[in-house]
């Protein structure tokens, strides 16, 4: 019986497998992917400022007041109050829209939970028997049981012998006074 070279047992334990790489290289790249994605954090924001200020831009336009008359300043504020009230009852017709939405989800989840409930079925494992194991199991149960009630051991209750348990009260009332007094003389005597 010749034994080949005898190899080292592999340790069972999970551990993480070792890095290629060195601490101090693992923390310069971790900073150099903070910094980039810092960098592209200020460009995301500054593309939505732009874009957010030309949508206000196009949508708002900047008002030109140099030059108008009282007259015309008045026309400009009705105007602008006109707008102002339409897009008051869109924002309220869509909030109003908003809260339909929202409530009919919630609906829509309440039935879906409902449904899931009534149908799911917990997952039974399948039990082989034959007619005769079920039909012996059902006839040694029923003997089982009488046996067990024969088995049973009688036991005698033994009544305890209670003291007497008297009212405190009545002794305190008792020995009260001078007759207690007396019957405690009486009683060293």
């Amino acid at each position: 019986m010749s034994e080949g070279p005898v190899r080292p047992k592999k340790s069972r334990s999970r551990s993480k497998p070792k890095s290629n790489y060195s601490a101090t290289r693992r923390l310069m790249l971790k900073t150099k992917l903070l910094r980039k994605a810092e960098s592209l954090l200020d460009k995301e924001k500054e593309q939505k400022r732009i874009e957010r200020d030309n949508a206000l831009n196009e949508r708002a336009p900047p008002l030109k007041l140099s030059g108008l008359s009282v007259q015309e300043l008045q026309e400009l504020c009705k105007d602008l109050h006109h707008k102002i009230d339409i897009v008051d009852e869109v924002r309220y017709d869509l909030s109003i829209k908003v809260a339909r939405n929202d409530m009919e989800i919630q609906s829509l989840h309440q039935k879906i939970f409902e449904l899931k409930g009534k149908t799911k079925r917990p997952k039974l494992k399948r039990v082989k028997k034959s007619a005769d194991d079920v039909l012996g199991a059902m006839t040694d149960n029923k003997l089982m049981k009488t046996d067990f009630k024969a088995n049973l051991k009688t036991v005698k209750k033994e009544e305890e012998k209670k003291e007497e348990v008297t009212d405190w009260r009545k002794n305190v009332e008792a020995m009260s006074g001078m007759e207690g007094r007396k019957k405690i003389f009486d009683a060293g005597q």
